[in-house]
């Protein structure tokens, strides 16, 4: 089969990845989700093409490289691939190790090796910068991360990781649960924090589950400490953004580091 050429990604985490390495031009589709509020692509991207996780609509584009989120490849990359194209799929990622790791192995996928060694030197040169500027402060704030749901992240969560970076402590993690916590009003009641972070409130995926929108139970916890929303575009996964909500959170916490 002939090849339209270009790259093609499928979902909103790939769209991130993909638009950190591109070449000018070299882009044929983002994902269904560009043009979503929890993306942050440029308005450019939103004017592209769309492309699902489908192998009729990839056999159709024919790209060079279709790439896949973390676990969305499945039976649709081995069906592309026995159509002649060829797919890459992420690999799901929880710190920024995971973030390096996945931009050498697309930058190779996608021939844009020094684009990918470029981006991870950016990388580490802004965590550098955030090492300092932590080490700099006299103390570290308690911040408790809240979604539109109600749940929050504990140890091993990418927002953990973003958190530890910005050089804040994580309040669920420090009382001893890891992973991603569902809506639980009772846990939350006893967690003390000095800095709020929330995302996914105006920006995210539509849900039936807002319970930290609309729930009474919450607004003790949104009502209180020092609250920052996050753009949803900046960690829908951990891709090349999370970086910036480390950055975001770090200028938080500079904030009630200044406060009387």
């Amino acid at each position: 089969m002939p090849s339209g050429g270009g790259i093609v990604s499928t979902a909103l985490c790939a769209d991130a990845y993909v638009l950190a390495l591109a070449a000018p031009g070299q882009i044929r589709a983002l994902s269904w989700q560009v043009d979503q509020p929890v993306s942050a692509a440029p308005a450019w991207a939103r004017d592209l093409p769309r492309a699902w996780p489908d192998a009729e609509r990839l056999l159709v584009l024919s790209p060079e490289l279709a790439v896949f989120d973390p676990g969305g490849g499945g039976r649709t990359a081995r069906l592309i691939e026995r159509g002649g194209l060829d797919g890459f799929e992420l690999a799901w990622s929880d710190d920024f190790d995971g973030v390096r790791a996945n931009l050498l192995a697309l930058g190779t996928a996608m021939d844009r090796e020094e684009a990918a060694s470029a981006a991870i030197a950016d990388l580490d040169a802004r965590l550098a910068a955030l090492s300092a500027r932590t080490a700099a402060r006299p103390r570290a704030p308690r911040i408790l991360y809240l979604n539109v749901s109600g749940g929050s992240a504990g140890a091993g969560t990418y927002v953990d990781a973003a958190i530890r970076s910005a050089g804040g402590v994580n309040v669920m993690a420090e009382v001893g649960l890891s992973g991603w916590t569902r809506s639980d009003p009772e846990v939350l009641l006893h967690v003390e924090a000095d800095i709020l972070l929330t995302s996914f409130f105006t920006d995210g995926y539509d849900s039936t589950s807002n319970h930290a929108r609309y729930h009474a139970a919450y607004r003790h916890v949104l009502d209180g400490p020092l609250r920052v929303d996050l753009p949803a575009g900046d960690w829908p996964c951990a891709g090349p953004r999370l970086i910036d909500a480390a950055e975001a959170i770090a200028a938080a916490i500079d904030d009630w580091v200044d406060r009387p």
